[in-house]
């Protein structure tokens, strides 16, 4: 499915992702279901070297194997989701979900699809990805992800609030009840 990095084309291809609470809905503007997006997928990053994985694993019968798996598809919609979550979700919440990943994953791997605690994992997910909804332009280069651009109606960032630079609306001084010890050069 896929050409190894050193073997992709010497030049960048991009293509853009949308998300509605969550979920990819369109590749390039075109809209999909979901093994439509993953299959076109599969053939852009295929051909770009993305999505090449191997790694030593824990099975859980208690043995290491090795594992090497093409997911060109997948990799691309991880870097594109991730992109869309930066801008939509509050830091809190994407602390809780960065400490939960690993149980959801886990019961993934595992097949516990059908138990309680993944019912509750799924509604706590479907629940924090309602925000998640906007469209990612990412560029592709021998075996490399990296975001172009992002956007969404729903976004949490304000450059001319956030600005760490001259004339933002963001007084840096206003942070002294939050970190005194990093503003006070007494200390």
């Amino acid at each position: 499915m896929s050409v190894l990095p050193q073997n992709a084309p010497d030049k960048i291809e991009q293509v853009s992702i949308t998300f509605k609470s969550g979920v990819p809905v369109a590749v390039n503007g075109t809209e999909k279901n979901a093994a439509g997006i993953v299959r076109e997928l599969n053939q852009i990053g295929g051909r770009n070297g993305v999505g090449l994985i191997d790694l030593v694993e824990n099975r859980l019968v208690g043995i290491k194997s090795r594992g090497v798996y093409e997911a060109p598809g997948m990799t691309i919609l991880y870097a594109a989701h991730r992109a869309v979550e930066q801008l939509t979700l509050d830091r809190d919440l994407m602390h809780l979900r960065d400490r939960l990943s690993p149980e959801v994953a886990e019961m993934v791997y595992y097949g516990f699809w059908y138990s309680a605690k993944m019912d509750a994992f799924l509604a706590f997910i479907r629940e924090a990805q309602k925000p998640v909804s906007g469209t990612v332009v990412l560029n592709l280069y021998k075996g490399n992800i990296t975001v172009q651009s992002r956007s969404s109606e729903n976004s949490l960032y304000d450059e001319g609030l956030a600005t760490m630079e001259g004339g933002g609306a963001y007084n840096q001084s206003d942070a002294t009840a939050f970190a005194p010890h990093c503003i006070d050069s007494t200390h």
